[in-house]
């Protein structure tokens, strides 16, 4: 009995660390409980930053609003070129895909000239759409948001992860966005041929989250930045991170929100009373240290978490990335 009790007060105590000493790579962060709507974790939460790719989803949502065939085709033309940063691959100049096959290229591999091309044929032309995203952007509140162009190219793309938490909530209310989103690869038809494309996420079909929808992005601007709404351990999470240095900078806050989760349930599993509790505070040598040691394993409280910024730490993590998306030399992937 006595070495049950100790291993508890242990548990409680690894918990505790867990989810007081936090630190993230992002400079910006925010984690929200679906269900009970909590903020659980954040950091420069008000701040607006560049958003990259995560642009898409706005993009996303105003073109399906649109209700354009999804079947009608459409080419890639020289004005879907991107003459921002002059990235290069994606679609080639000529493709000929349906509208629905750009929308997966536009979320699922981060494609910016299926973006470009979407945006360009919406009912009006791209004035039309940019007045659209407009007022999306005020329908939805997002007062700390900001879209000059659909890619997600322009540094003045920009939003705070406050805003962001609400246009994931927004975007996994569109089936077609959460289903493509969701999904680590998907075989879709350009010019008559068929070609398997990969989520630039690659915690979709992992084994660590459930991920109802995702978008990742980056620029040298916006840094490495992801979108997602999750569970794991039991609990439906929204997480935007922002602004990460490198990849694995990003995949490490993605790592540290997992285990502050899992770190929150099992505290939540520790016993609140009966035989432990009583001879944890029966062992307790003094009155002050007894009360102190009841009081912790009845209520499972431990430090407000704490969010601070950490330097690259040289870990050995090492990412591959797929073909350029977001900006030269680089990709979206996680």
């Amino acid at each position: 009995m006595l070495l049950r009790a100790t291993l508890v007060v242990s548990l409680l105590l690894a918990c505790a660390s867990a989810r007081a000493d936090l630190s993230f790579s992002s400079a910006h962060v925010m984690v929200v409980d679906e269900t009970s709507g909590e903020v659980l974790l954040k950091k420069n939460i008000g701040v607006a930053a560049p958003i990259a790719s995560m642009t898409k989803l706005m993009t996303a949502m105003v073109v399906l609003d649109a209700q354009q065939d999804p079947k009608e085709e459409l080419r890639i033309d020289v004005a879907d070129i991107d003459g921002l940063k002059h990235t290069r691959g994606g679609v080639h100049v000529g493709a000929i895909a349906s509208r629905g096959s750009l929308l997966e290229l536009a979320l699922l591999s981060s494609d910016n000239r299926a973006a470009s091309a979407l945006a360009r044929s919406y009912p009006g032309g791209l004035q039309a759409f940019n007045a659209a995203m407009q007022q999306k952007i005020q329908a939805f509140g997002l007062d700390s948001t900001s879209i000059a162009e659909p890619t997600g190219l322009s540094p003045n793309n920009m939003s705070s992860a406050q805003d962001m938490v609400a246009v994931l909530r927004a975007a996994a209310r569109y089936p077609a966005i959460a289903q493509i989103t969701s999904q680590r690869s998907h075989e879709v038809l350009v010019s008559g041929r068929r070609k398997v494309f990969h989520n630039t996420n690659r915690l979709v079909g992992g084994s660590e989250w459930e991920v109802f929808l995702s978008k990742t992005g980056f620029t040298n601007e916006a840094g490495r930045c992801l979108g997602m709404q999750a569970r794991a351990d039991g609990r439906t999470v929204t997480i935007v991170l922002m602004g990460a240095a490198n990849p694995s900078g990003r995949l490490r806050d993605s790592m540290t929100i997992r285990r502050w989760l899992a770190a929150e349930r099992l505290a939540g599993m520790a016993p609140s009373s009966g035989p432990r509790a009583a001879l944890m505070a029966a062992r307790s040598p003094d009155p002050d240290r007894r009360r102190a040691e009841g009081g912790m394993i009845e209520t499972g409280a431990a430090p407000e978490p704490s969010v601070s910024n950490s330097a690259n730490s040289g870990t050995s993590e090492s990412v591959a990335e797929p073909r350029p998306a977001d900006g030269r030399g680089s990709s979206d992937a996680i």
